[in-house]
């Protein structure tokens, strides 16, 4: 079982900033894609950002310019750094690792950690 383990969330004002930190064992790091997924109540949940094994980003459009994803292999360890956080970033936020083999979606999720945003 793959246990991916998240922290830094919480409670900031808009405007403010929090990062995340997910990490995991070395057999994950160094072949996944690694992501950030969130879910507020009521929605289904959506891509943030990812990040592979190489170190190539995609982001969701909602965030672009706000946060960032980066990913310390030697650390086994993702962040997320978000920036100018607004009151619709509200969501429990999670981990990914996210490999395709022979065909098959392989994907680990973290047990996820809320982010809230509000004066």
């Amino acid at each position: 079982q793959v246990q991916l383990v998240e922290s830094g969330g919480g409670l900031v004002q808009p405007g403010g900033s929090l990062r995340l930190s997910c990490a995991g064992p070395t057999s994950i790091f160094s072949i996944y894609e690694m992501g950030w997924y969130r879910q507020a109540p009521g929605k289904q949940r959506d891509m943030v950002a990812k990040i592979t094994s190489s170190g190539n980003t995609d982001y969701a459009d909602a965030v672009k310019g706000r946060f960032t994803i980066s990913r310390d292999n030697a650390k086994r360890t993702v962040y997320l750094q978000m920036d100018n956080l607004k009151p619709e970033d509200t969501a429990v936020y999670y981990c990914n690792a996210h490999r395709l083999l022979l065909g098959r979606h392989l994907n680990f999720w973290g047990q996820g950690i809320q982010v809230t945003v509000s004066s």
